[in-house]
C-alpha cells in the first residue's frame, strides 16, 4: 500500500507540472513578428557565366536586394503552425554582369518591387518549451530550447511592376510590350498579379516567454516568366513601326533590343530573348524579432 501510495505520488509530482507546461502553448498561440533581411532573384536575366543554368546555378551575389516582412503566426499545436507574411522587397538583374557572351550581348537590365502576402503552414523537428521569465543561472524548471527549428511551405500572391534604366530615365517595361505582348493575338499582355508557393526552413531563438528572434530562409516558386519582362523570342521592329510609327516604334523596339548591333542576326525578329521553359523565382532571407501574444477565452489574441 505505501509502494503505490509513493507511486502515485512521484507520478502526481512529475506529472502535473509536465501537463501544465505542456498546455502553457496555448496561452501564447499567437506570435507577432517584424523583421528584415535580403532578397535575390533567378531568372533570365545576368545570372552565371554560361549558358544552360538555371535556379540556384544561376545565382548572382551582386543582385541581393533589401527585403522587410511583418507577420502573425497562430500554433495549432505544439508542432504544428499557420503564419502569414506581408513580405516586401526588390528584386533585379542586369546581363552586364555575366560573361557569358549571348546574355552580355543582350545587355537587358531591370529591377522591380515585390509586394507578398502569403499564407505558410509550418512543421517544428521539436517542441517549442516555454521556460523561464528570465534566463537565471542556477534556477531550476523547465528550460526553452534555444533553437526551435522548422520546415514551411505555402500559397501567395504577389504584385510585380518591372523597370528599367533607358537614356537616363526610369521606364516601366510592362506597358512597352518589349515581346510584343498584347500586340498580336498570340502573345498575351501578363498579369503584374500572380500566385506563388513559398517553401524554406526557419529557425527561432527564445530570449524569454515572450521575445524571440529568427531567421527565415525561402524560396518563391512563380508561375510566370516576366518578373523579368524577358521571357520568348525578339519582336519585329517593322511591324511596331506601322502600328506607332517610326519614332515610337523605334523607341519601343530600341527598349526591347539594347544590344551594340554589331551581330544582329542574334536579336532578329523570333530570335530566342528569354527561355520560356523555366519560370521566374526569388528569394527571401528575413531575420525577425518575435513578440508572443497571450491568448484570450474567445481563442484570439489579446493586444
Amino acid at each position: 500500500m505505501k509502494h503505490r501510495l509513493l507511486t502515485l505520488v512521484v507520478v502526481l509530482l512529475v506529472g502535473i507540472p509536465a501537463l501544465v507546461s505542456a498546455q502553457r502553448w496555448k496561452r501564447q498561440r499567437y506570435e507577432f513578428s517584424i523583421g528584415a533581411g535580403a532578397t535575390n532573384f533567378l531568372g533570365d536575366l545576368g545570372g552565371a557565366d554560361q549558358i544552360g543554368t538555371h535556379y540556384f546555378k544561376d545565382f548572382e551575389w551582386t543582385m541581393t536586394r533589401f527585403a522587410a516582412a511583418i507577420g502573425l503566426r497562430y500554433k495549432m499545436s505544439e508542432f504544428f503552425a499557420l503564419n502569414s507574411h506581408i513580405t516586401y522587397g526588390r528584386v533585379a538583374g542586369d546581363d552586364k554582369l555575366t560573361k557569358e557572351f549571348f546574355r552580355n550581348y543582350r545587355n537587358l537590365n531591370f529591377y522591380s518591387d515585390i509586394y507578398e502576402l502569403n499564407l505558410n503552414f509550418e512543421g517544428a523537428f521539436q517542441q517549442e518549451q516555454i521556460g523561464h521569465r528570465y534566463r537565471l543561472k542556477r534556477v531550476k524548471g523547465i528550460r526553452a530550447y534555444e533553437i526551435y527549428s522548422y520546415i514551411f511551405a505555402g500559397a501567395g500572391v504577389f504584385y510585380f511592376d518591372p523597370k528599367t534604366k533607358f537614356n537616363g530615365k526610369t521606364i516601366r517595361l510592362k506597358p512597352q510590350h518589349t515581346e510584343g505582348q498584347g500586340e498580336v493575338a498570340t502573345r498575351r499582355e501578363y498579369s503584374s498579379i500572380q500566385f506563388c508557393i513559398p517553401i524554406g526552413i526557419g529557425f527561432k531563438y527564445t530570449i524569454d516567454r515572450k521575445w524571440g528572434v529568427g531567421l527565415e530562409l525561402g524560396i518563391r516558386k512563380t508561375f510566370t516568366d516576366y518578373i523579368d519582362d524577358v521571357s520568348t523570342t525578339y519582336y519585329d521592329r517593322s511591324l511596331l513601326i506601322e502600328k506607332y510609327g517610326s519614332e515610337k516604334g523605334n523607341y519601343l523596339a530600341d527598349v526591347a533590343d539594347r544590344s551594340n548591333g554589331s551581330r544582329p542576326y542574334i536579336t532578329a525578329p523570333e530570335a530566342q530573348r528569354g527561355d520560356p521553359r523555366y519560370k521566374d523565382s526569388y528569394m527571401f532571407a528575413i531575420f525577425s524579432v518575435n513578440y508572443k501574444l497571450r491568448t484570450g477565452r474567445n481563442n484570439l489574441p489579446l493586444f
